[in-house]
C-alpha cells in the first residue's frame, strides 16, 4: 500500500476500517449523531439569539461553543460518512483538503478550549465580583474576550499546519479517520524535528493553560462558596460551576486520549476511535448539559414546545 502510485497531489485516506457487516450500522449510528449534534447546537444558537432575556454573556459564550461544536463536527463527520460508502482502497482526498480538513479539525480542539476558558472567567467575575459583573462583563470585554479566544487558536493552529506543509512529500497515505497535522507531516520524508517540538509546545501550552486558568477560577470561586453564608448564591454557583466542570472534564479527556494514542502505533484503531470520540462527544454533551441543567434554558425550551403543542391542539 505505502509503495502505491497515487497523483502528486492525490492522498489515499485509510478511514474506518469496519468490516461490510458493520459498515451500515456504525454509518447510520454516525448519521444519527451527526443529526443529532446539528439540531441540538443550531437550535440552542437560534433560541438563545431569538429571546432577548438569553442576551447575556453567559448565553453568548454558549452559542460560541455550540458554533464551534458544529464547525468541528461539519469538518469531520460528513467526510468520515462518505468514505462508509466506498471501498477503503477507492478512499482518496486531495492534499489541499486534507490540510483544509487538518487546519479545522485543529481550530475546532483549540477553541474548545479557549472559549471555555472565557466561560471559566465569566463565571469567576459572576460569582467572585458579583456586583461589578455588568460594568465588567460588558459587550465590548465580551467581544474583545472571544477575539483573543478564537485569534490566538488561528494563529498558532496557522502556524502548525504551516510548518507541515513546508515539508516535501515522499508518501501517499494517510493512516487516520481524517487529516490532522500529525498525518500531514508524516507524509514526508525530511526531519520533523521542529514540527514535533512545536506541535508539543502548542500542546503543552494549550493544556497547560486551560487546566491551570480552569483549576485557579474553581479554587477561586470555591474559596468564595465557603466564606459565604448565602445559600442562594452557593446554589447558583454550584449549578453553574458544576455545567462547566462536566463540559471542561469531558473534553480533556477525550483530548488526552487521544494525544496518548497518538504515541501508541500499535493501538491505531484505537487511536481512531478516541480521534473520532473527540469530535462527536462533547458536541453531542454540550447542549444536553447546557440546556437541561441550566434553569434558564430550560424553561424557554419547555416554554417553546408548550407553546407549539397549544398551536397544533
Amino acid at each position: 500500500m505505502e509503495n502505491q502510485t497515487l497523483g502528486k497531489d492525490i492522498l489515499l485516506l485509510e478511514g474506518l476500517q469496519v468490516t461490510p457487516q458493520s459498515s451500515t450500522p456504525a454509518f447510520i449510528l454516525l448519521l444519527l449523531i451527526y443529526i443529532f449534534i446539528m439540531v441540538s447546537n443550531i437550535g440552542l444558537v437560534v433560541l438563545i439569539f431569538m429571546d432577548r432575556s438569553l442576551h447575556q454573556p453567559m448565553y453568548l459564550l454558549f452559542c460560541n461553543m455550540s458554533i464551534n461544536d458544529v464547525f468541528g463536527a461539519t469538518a469531520i463527520i460528513p467526510r468520515l460518512l462518505s468514505d462508509m460508502l466506498i471501498p477503503s482502497t477507492e478512499r482518496y482526498i486531495h492534499y489541499i483538503d486534507c490540510v483544509l480538513q487538518a487546519f479545522c479539525a485543529h481550530i475546532y480542539a483549540g477553541a474548545s478550549h479557549t472559549v471555555l476558558m472565557v466561560m471559566a472567567f465569566d463565571r469567576y467575575v459572576a460569582i467572585c465580583n458579583a456586583l461589578r459583573y455588568t460594568s465588567i462583563m460588558t459587550n465590548r470585554m465580551v467581544v474583545k474576550l472571544l477575539v483573543s479566544a478564537w485569534g490566538v487558536v488561528f494563529v498558532m493552529v496557522l502556524i502548525l499546519i504551516g510548518l507541515s506543509v513546508r515539508l516535501s512529500r515522499c508518501r501517499s497515505i494517510i493512516f487516520n479517520p481524517f487529516c490532522d497535522n500529525a498525518s500531514l507531516f508524516k507524509l514526508s520524508c525530511e526531519s520533523i524535528l521542529i514540527n514535533n517540538i512545536y506541535s508539543l509546545g502548542y500542546t503543552a501550552v494549550l493544556l497547560g493553560s486551560s487546566i491551570c486558568s480552569i483549576m485557579l477560577t474553581y479554587l477561586r470561586i470555591t474559596m468564595v462558596c465557603l466564606s459565604s453564608k448565602n445559600k442562594v448564591l452557593n446554589t447558583k454557583a454550584l449549578q453553574t460551576c458544576a455545567t462547566h466542570l462536566a463540559v471542561y472534564i469531558i473534553m480533556y479527556f477525550t483530548d488526552t486520549l487521544n494525544i496518548i494514542l497518538h504515541r501508541f502505533p500499535e493501538l491505531s484503531e484505537q487511536r481512531k476511535l478516541a480521534a473520532i470520540m473527540l469530535r462527536t462527544v462533547p458536541p453531542i454533551t454540550h447542549p444536553v448539559i447546557y440546556g437541561l441543567q441550566i434553569k434558564t434554558v430550560r424553561q424557554k425550551i419547555l416554554i417553546l414546545f408548550t407553546r407549539k403543542s397549544m398551536t397544533e391542539q
